[in-house]
């Protein structure tokens, strides 16, 4: 009977545990066909932005990307290439029907000659190959790889660079922190490109000194990425036909006057909804006599100011000062008969770190301004003002005529002389503006049924900028090579100025999507090295002693737990 009644508790026993058995096997397999993921990380680095969950799902065409990156190479490729191989396939997940992927190299099931074929046609297309040393031993091996895909799409094909390469000088480690950061990006903006059947025109105003195709070719160069870019000069006889057709306005540093007929032009271009980048430099600086040890800052009119005072801005004369500043090399003798040069902080040199948290400057870096003044906001009926850009909080702003000399970076200001912290350089205005030329033109010419006029513009926007050397990239003459935008060369550091005006663009022209992925923040939490080395051998002892010492406690405590039980039973007994 004492047998029997085991055997039924053996028996039920036995039941209970394998319905939970019978329960994770069914669950197990349901799990199977059931793709979910849980994005635990702080800022969604594993989550699509919205822009490209809408991109995936809106392809209503076979979209192949083959990716070349080949992540065996070295530890840095392989966290490049597994990003890679994530954001993939969670597009993948989104619209597997047209989203096709192949991952490959170009020597993968081929000769060197077959090898060497593909790799100058991968060339010819645009994508770059990247030499990567790898050391093993005394011995350091170099191996050719090509770090990014060919996007294929209704025909057309794209490169897209899953690494990029950034100044010379640059850790390559540094290089693939910042892909990983921007690869969502790039993908994006790559498959949108093939999509474009129609582009917004960009125009590039001539005819006052502005920058030229050379002084702004890589911001010419960006964006004619994604828009039509051309330039005008508003000539006489063709006034009211200069913009026709204009998107979007850039005026970049312009030196010499504006007359009351361009003027008037672009007001109702602005009135009439066109969007309007200003890149003003309210002061003159002569550089060239600055070699020679000093120059003047002199106030440079352009009759531009109360158009700008009516919109709601005014540009300063004055020259801004900032602790936060780049660098200047200075020669400061001979040793053996060669110049010796030394890095000074250079106030004139501003380094913006954007406050604000809008999305044309949000999670930017340093923003570099040289020679550049200050903006004030004033009264403007219907209009939103947002700064963009300001000085930090150790500035001064020294009033025209500014005396510029070398020999200043011996008399840095004191801290008690920096009194006008966080001052405006970059706005944004967005509303309704009201004309410069309201109440002022004569009533023949605005009842004439042939002349168009605007008092009141259409809902608008447009950014100022106290600076244009934001927009001007250095040129290397020996080399002959134009340099990126935003590069000193004095420190070999590239500045976000590119990001930045691309930004503004953007944001003018309605391509807010864009910008959100493009100013997305991804943190690397990665390891200091050389903390890792200093703190190696504590962190191996504990790795190593701690689960000794746990395993030998608890083995312990047990042992004299159960010598304690068995003891007292035995004292029962007794």
């Amino acid at each position: 009977m004492n047998r029997f009644i085991q055997f039924l508790k053996t028996f039920w026993l036995g039941l209970h545990w394998s319905k939970w058995v019978i329960l994770c096997v069914i669950t197990n397999v349901l799990i199977q066909h059931v793709v979910f993921r849980i994005d635990l990380t702080s800022e969604k680095r594993f989550t699509l932005a919205a822009e490209t969950r809408r991109l995936c799902n809106d392809l209503h065409d076979d979209v192949l990307i083959k990716v070349y990156l080949d992540g065996s190479i070295n530890p840095g490729f392989n966290r490049l290439h597994k990003a890679c191989e994530d954001l993939l396939n969670e597009c993948k997940q989104l619209n597997s029907k047209h989203f096709k992927i192949e991952f490959t190299t170009p020597s993968k099931d081929r000769t060197k000659e077959e090898t060497a074929a593909v790799e100058k046609q991968l060339y010819e297309k645009g994508l770059i190959p990247e030499d990567v040393y790898v050391k093993s031993g005394d011995k350091s091996t170099a191996y050719k790889i090509f770090p990014g895909a060919i996007i294929s799409y209704k025909g057309r094909e794209k490169v897209w660079p899953i690494f990029n390469r950034q100044s010379a000088g640059v850790p390559a480690e540094i290089c693939i922190n910042n892909s990983i950061e921007d690869i969502e990006y790039t993908l994006t903006n790559t498959i949108r490109k093939l999509q474009e059947t129609k582009r917004k025109e960009i125009t590039f105003l001539d005819g006052h000194g502005e920058l030229d195709t050379l002084q702004s070719y890589r911001f010419r160069s960006a964006l004619a990425e994604y828009y039509n870019v051309n330039h005008t000069a508003i000539t006489p006889g063709r006034e009211l036909r200069a913009l026709r057709g204009t998107d979007l306005l850039v005026i970049a540093q312009p030196d010499s006057v504006f007359t009351d007929r361009e003027k008037y032009v672009i007001d109702q271009f602005i009135m009439q909804g066109g969007k309007t980048l200003w890149l003003i430099d309210p002061l003159s600086t002569n550089l060239d006599s600055l070699r020679k040890g000093f120059t003047l800052g002199l106030p440079r009119p352009l009759n531009i100011e109360d158009m700008l005072f009516k919109y709601g801005v005014r540009l300063n004369t004055g020259l801004l000062q900032d602790r936060q500043c780049g660098y200047l090399r200075i020669n400061v003798g001979y040793d053996k008969g060669q110049p010796r040069f030394e890095l000074f902080p250079w106030l004139y040199s501003v380094l913006a770190l954007p406050q604000s948290q809008h999305p044309i400057v949000r999670n930017l870096d340093l923003i570099k301004l040289d020679y550049c003044s200050t903006i004030d906001t004033v009264s403007a009926p219907g209009i939103q003002k947002t700064i963009l850009l300001q000085s930090s909080r150790y500035a001064r702003v020294m009033p025209a005529p500014v005396r510029i000399s070398l020999a200043s970076v011996k008399f840095p200001p004191r801290e008690a002389q920096l009194i006008n912290y966080n001052q405006p350089i970059a706005c944004l205005l967005e509303g309704t503006f009201n004309s410069f030329t309201e109440n002022r033109l004569p009533q023949a010419l605005l009842q004439n049924p042939d002349f168009h006029h605007a008092d009141v513009s259409l809902p608008n926007k447009m950014i100022i900028v106290a600076d244009g050397d934001v927009a001007r990239n250095e040129i290397n003459f020996s080399s002959r090579e134009i340099l990126p935008l935003g590069f000193d060369r004095n420190t070999n550091q590239t500045f976000a100025n590119a990001t930045f005006l691309l930004n503004c663009v953007n944001y003018l022209l309605h391509d807010e999507a864009l910008l959100n992925l493009r100013s997305r923040e991804v943190k690397l939490r990665l390891l200091d090295k050389k903390l890792i080395i200093l703190k190696r051998l504590k962190w191996q002892t504990l790795n190593v002693l701690v689960p000794l010492l746990s395993i030998l406690i608890l083995g312990g405590t047990l042992y004299i737990l159960r010598k304690r039980k068995f003891e007292n039973g035995a004292d029962s007994a007794n």
